[in-house]
Order: C-alpha cells, then sequence, then structure tokens
C-alpha cells in the first residue's frame, strides 16, 4: 500500500549558531547572511534605487503639489529637499544592514526588545501588503493598454461584472494577468532579483526619457505648465509647502524604516550607504519633471491635463507607442511591488511566523492575500482609505528614528548580532518589551493623531489640531528622537551595553564569547572597519568614511 504523508509545513531551519533550540525567533531566511551569500555590489545597489525611482508614483509626484496652488519649480524644490531628508535616514538604517547583515525584524529588536519589535513589524507588514495589492491593480492598468494596443476590440469587451464591484472585464483579466506574471519573480531568492532590477534601471529610463523627448518635440517647449505660478501665498503657502513635503516623505518613509532588508546582502563596505544622500534626490526629481513635462505636454496636444500616465499614453495614435510606453510602466510596476511592498512583507511574516514562513513563502502568501483585499474596491471607492494608506507614514517616522539613535547614538554601533536571535539575552529588557521605545514612539505618535483622524473622515472636526499632522512624518521623527535619546539616557539600558559589537562572522567562525565582552580579534572588513570607528569616535568614523 502507499504510504501517505503529511505535508511538511514547518520550513527547513540547517543548524546555526543563531538558531540552535531558538526555532521561534528564527529561521534561515532570518539568519545574518553569510559572507557567500552576499552578492549585492555597488551596481547592484544603484540598479536597486533606479528600479525603485521609476515608478508611476514619481512621476505623479508633482502632480498634487501643483493642483493645491504651488508651481511647478516649487514642486521640483519639495521633492529634492523630501529625498534629501529621508536619503540621510535610508543610508543609516541601511548602513545598520550592511553591518550586522541582519533583516530589519531582527534589528529591531535591539531597540524594542523581542515582543516589542511587534509594534514595528506588524505596522510595516500590514502597510506592504495593502500597497502589494494596489501596485497590482496598478499594473493591471498597465497590462489593460498593452492588450488593447495589440487588440483595439479588448477595450470593448462585453462586461460581464456587476458595477458595484468596481471593475470591468477587460481589468480583471488583466489583473489576473500582471498577477501572474509576478509570481515567478516572488519565487526567486532576493540575489537573483538583483538581475530585474538591472534590467528595469536601463529599459525603463531610456523608455521614459524618450517620453520627456517627445514632450518638449511636440510642445516645442513642454507646454503651458511650465508658465503657472503659485496660486497662494502667505501662511497658506507654508502649510501648503509642509504638507507636500510631508506627503512625499511619506511614500518612501518606508524604505526608511525597512533598508536593511535589503542592504543585509552587501559585499562591499557600509561608506556606499552615502551615495543615497546625493544620489535619491538627483534621480527622484528628475523622474517628477518628466511627469510635469509629458502631462504638460499632452494638455497641450488633447486638451485635457492628464497626470495619470496611462491616460495620457491613451491618446496615442500610434499603437507600437502605446505598447513600449505602456510595457515600460508594467515593468516599473513590477520592480517597485518586489522591492518595496512584496519583499518587505515577506521579512516580517517570516520574523513573526518563522517556523512556518520563509521568505519565498512569504512574498506568495503576500500575494494570496492581495485578493482578498480586492484592490479594485479600494481604488473605486475608498478615497478615505487611501488617504489612510499615505498618512501611515506617521507611524514609521517614529520607528526609523528610534532605530537610527539607537544604534547611531545610545549603543554607539555595538550591537551584539548573536543576542538578537535570543529571546532571554541582553536585549529582553522588561518582558521582552523596551519601554523606553514605546513611550516615545506614543509621544511622537499622539499629537499627529487629530489630523490623521480627519484626514481619513473629513466630517470629523479637529480644528487647529490637523496642524501638527501637515509635518507628521518630520514632527514624529523629531519628537520621537528626543524623548528616546532623553530617556536612554536618563534610564540607562546598561544591560544592552558592551565593550564593542559582535558581528555575524566572528559568530559563524565560532570566535564570539560572552555576548560581546571577550571577542577573538581577527574578521572581516566589516569588523575591522566597526573598531577603527568604535575607538576613534565619530572623528574616526568619519575619516573612515571619507
Amino acid at each position: 500500500m502507499p504510504v501517505f504523508r503529511r505535508p511538511h509545513l514547518k520550513v527547513d531551519q540547517p543548524r546555526s549558531a543563531f538558531a540552535e533550540g531558538n526555532a521561534r525567533w528564527t529561521n534561515k531566511d532570518l539568519d545574518p547572511v553569510p559572507r557567500h551569500d552576499r552578492k549585492w555590489g555597488v551596481t547592484s545597489f544603484v540598479a536597486y534605487w533606479v528600479s525603485d525611482a521609476f515608478n508611476a508614483a514619481t512621476w505623479q509626484f508633482a502632480s498634487g503639489i501643483i493642483a493645491i496652488g504651488l508651481s511647478w519649480r516649487e514642486s521640483i524644490g519639495i521633492v529634492a529637499l523630501a529625498f534629501f531628508i529621508v536619503s540621510i535616514v535610508i543610508a543609516l538604517n541601511g548602513a545598520t544592514g550592511v553591518i550586522h547583515h541582519a533583516p530589519f525584524p531582527v534589528l529591531a529588536r535591539a531597540s524594542w526588545g523581542f515582543w516589542g519589535s511587534y509594534i514595528a513589524i506588524i505596522s510595516r507588514a500590514i502597510l506592504a501588503i495593502f500597497w502589494f495589492a494596489i501596485q497590482t491593480m496598478n499594473g493591471a492598468n498597465t497590462v489593460r493598454v498593452m492588450l488593447g494596443a495589440i487588440w483595439p476590440s479588448f477595450l470593448r469587451l462585453k462586461n460581464t461584472i456587476p458595477e458595484d464591484q468596481g471593475i470591468e472585464t477587460n481589468t480583471m483579466v488583466s489583473f489576473v494577468i500582471f498577477w501572474i506574471l509576478q509570481l515567478p519573480f516572488l519565487y526567486m531568492h532576493p540575489n537573483n532579483l538583483r538581475w530585474l532590477f538591472m534590467v528595469k534601471s536601463v529599459v525603463v529610463p531610456i523608455a521614459w526619457i524618450a517620453i520627456l523627448i517627445w514632450a518638449f518635440v511636440a510642445t516645442d517647449g513642454g507646454g503651458h505648465l511650465f508658465d503657472q505660478k503659485a496660486t497662494i501665498q502667505g501662511s497658506a503657502y507654508s502649510w501648503a509647502f509642509l504638507s507636500s513635503l510631508t506627503s512625499v516623505i511619506g511614500n518612501y518613509a518606508t524604505l526608511s524604516v525597512n533598508q536593511a532588508d535589503f542592504s543585509r546582502y552587501s559585499r562591499v563596505s557600509v561608506k556606499w550607504q552615502l551615495v543615497y544622500v546625493p544620489f535619491l534626490p538627483i534621480v527622484f526629481t528628475f523622474i517628477s519633471f518628466i511627469g510635469i513635462a509629458a502631462s504638460s505636454a499632452g494638455q497641450v496636444r488633447y486638451g485635457t491635463l492628464d497626470w495619470d500616465p496611462m491616460a495620457l499614453i491613451a491618446n496615442w495614435p500610434s499603437r507600437a507607442c502605446r505598447f513600449f510606453a505602456a510595457f515600460s510602466f508594467a515593468l516599473a510596476a513590477l520592480g517597485v511591488n518586489i522591492s518595496a511592498n512584496s519583499l518587505s512583507a515577506a521579512n516580517d511574516l517570516t520574523a513573526l511566523f518563522p517556523q512556518y514562513v520563509n521568505i519565498r513563502r512569504g512574498q506568495l502568501l503576500c500575494a494570496v492575500i492581495a485578493w482578498a483585499l480586492v484592490p479594485w474596491k479600494i481604488l473605486a471607492s475608498a478615497g478615505s482609505f487611501l488617504n489612510f494608506m499615505s498618512a501611515y507614514a506617521v507611524f514609521l517616522g517614529p520607528i526609523a528614528a528610534i532605530m537610527v539613535f539607537d544604534f547611531w547614538l545610545i549603543h554607539k554601533r555595538k550591537y551584539n548580532t548573536l543576542a538578537l536571535y535570543q529571546p532571554h539575552s541582553i536585549y529582553r529588557y522588561t518582558g521582552g518589551v523596551n519601554w523606553r521605545a514605546v513611550t516615545a514612539f506614543l509621544i511622537g505618535v499622539a499629537p499627529n493623531m487629530p489630523g490623521f483622524i480627519h484626514s481619513i473622515n473629513p466630517n470629523i472636526e479637529v480644528g487647529v489640531g490637523a496642524r501638527p499632522y501637515y509635518f507628521g512624518w518630520l514632527l514624529g521623527f523629531t519628537s520621537t528622537s528626543i524623548v528616546y535619546v532623553g530617556l536612554s539616557m536618563v534610564f540607562v539600558p546598561r544591560e544592552t551595553m558592551i565593550e564593542r559589537a559582535v558581528l555575524p562572522d566572528e559568530v559563524y567562525d565560532g570566535h564570539a564569547i560572552d555576548e560581546g565582552l571577550s571577542v577573538h580579534e581577527s574578521g572581516s572588513g566589516d569588523e575591522e572597519e566597526a573598531r577603527a570607528q568604535e575607538k576613534g569616535g565619530w572623528k574616526g568614523r568619519l575619516q573612515k568614511i571619507l
């Protein structure tokens, strides 16, 4: 008789110093990345960020800013300033991943405690899964334009779906196609995904620069939008500026929290994370300028100002141009959905259920849950929900602040990597929760709550209580930083203070002893760099970076 075996639901966990007797808190994908799996170099990270920048949301950054009364010049300046600010946080949190080669959910344990880290992890997981669903719907719109360019009759396909469902038959077909096209990439290891980002970083910029050239050639200068002046002034101008700045930062506040999910695969020095500070503002500002020029040209040529690139492309008479332009946006949606959403959600789900979920299962689970969220209804009828998703940045600013200042200021770059995987280690704090982080988080979020509630339901009047929300990310980041640093200096978590960092290569080599108080002095380049910077203080760190 054949023997039927129960499916093996638990993920494989090879024996390691990090996982020994500790399956509740780690698995192979959560363990620090070993030397032979660190394959991301400078080119990979540049391609990753170029890939992430070229997406429809970046194209449309300027639209909301111009719509509230600012000029195109001011919108470009706001985008540049926003990404200059957030790039610093991205670089600092990304550097932690380069040094310890651990993902965001694990690194969060050092500042939040093992159980306290769930506040940050669950917040990020919810956001990532919802945005994955919404970005998949955006990708479906690009597929619809592509299929319509090949078979124009597809756009006239008879609709058999009830109107109250918020989606038509041709769009549902496009959604299924784009969802299926994502599956092979969700199954890939992050080391292999860097090739997708490299391809996208070549194909999409070429296509979008071609669109920019079309915009200027077709209109002899780009259109009337470039003549537009700011229509507000005084205090209204100031609040509009702050609100727009917060909105742009909010779009990438998530990656400022979990950049370590990608930087952990780095095989280059931590100093390369500093490249983000000049690089991100330049790239994102340039793409926003393309959106302004193309939309302005569309207004001149077709009589309507379409900030949605798919609506603009649909006006083009050439079917080949429509197809290839839509293909570039489909590739853009695919890349950003994996880099910013599915991989982030997978790391978070892996941390929550490490015995049953790894990165591959986490990405596939994220894709399945996307169906349950019916994103077509979200986009069709729930404007308040989209406001909520955008407003969610008020929670991520405080989370990013706690992680930045805990690593760089409170612990002075001295984390014990092995202890991050041991729930009864120095990072246990009080019952697994660092009360300083939780207190600072609540204080950082509190001033923004009236405005946050009003943004979701405008019928709830909060008066001047909405003003702090206009610069919610900046306010949350700053206030949380002050409170967290103050509490940590007054109530010093002495049990977490070690003489020097214990890095993963030392653990893999079997050299780590006594939670970092005595460690073998030889090690990798990352280890030597950490030691040199610790000995030299801030001057030594700066000299090492330069």
